[in-house]
């Protein structure tokens, strides 16, 4: 893979991670449950580390990463449905709209990790990051599942 073409993926990443950020930030603000308001925070405490290491990388590369949230049409919309879900209150929808969201991130580091022409040293950091977004999605996979 060309190195533009790495910096191309990594970029995408750190847009859908920031836009991930963004939105527990806002969650973590709406929520009306303390234990759900403190959740969102870690996720986007963690999802900020991830977006940073990814914007190394992409320093590492020589190129320009992205610094910004790009809130482009299917994370702009779970992060929306996200924010409708806590205007009814009802902690089960709440959860499933993350879970929505995490479904999202996951597909595309899924999508990155499988291009079989990532730069090495590139597909380490973006396999560091995936493991935060992948326990991510599996708590909250989890908390879905035990509110029945």
């Amino acid at each position: 893979m060309s190195t533009d073409s790495t910096i191309s993926t990594l970029n995408g990443l750190i847009k859908t991670t920031l836009d991930s950020v963004k939105g527990f930030r806002d969650a973590a603000k709406d929520a009306e449950s303390t234990q759900f308001s403190s959740m969102f925070a870690d996720f986007a405490r963690e999802r900020s580390e991830a977006a940073t290491a990814l914007q190394a990388e992409v320093r590492r590369l020589g190129g320009d990463p992205e610094d910004d949230s790009s809130f482009l049409a299917a994370a702009h919309r779970t992060f929306m449905d996200l924010k409708q879900a806590f205007t009814g209150k009802d902690d089960k929808a709440v959860v499933q709209e993350v879970e929505r969201g995490e479904d999202y991130i996951k597909g595309k580091f899924q999508d990155a990790l499988s291009n079989a022409d990532l730069d090495p040293t590139s597909r380490g950091v973006v396999e560091r990051a995936y493991q935060s977004v992948q326990a991510g999605h599996d708590r909250v996979s989890a908390l879905k599942h035990s509110m029945g």
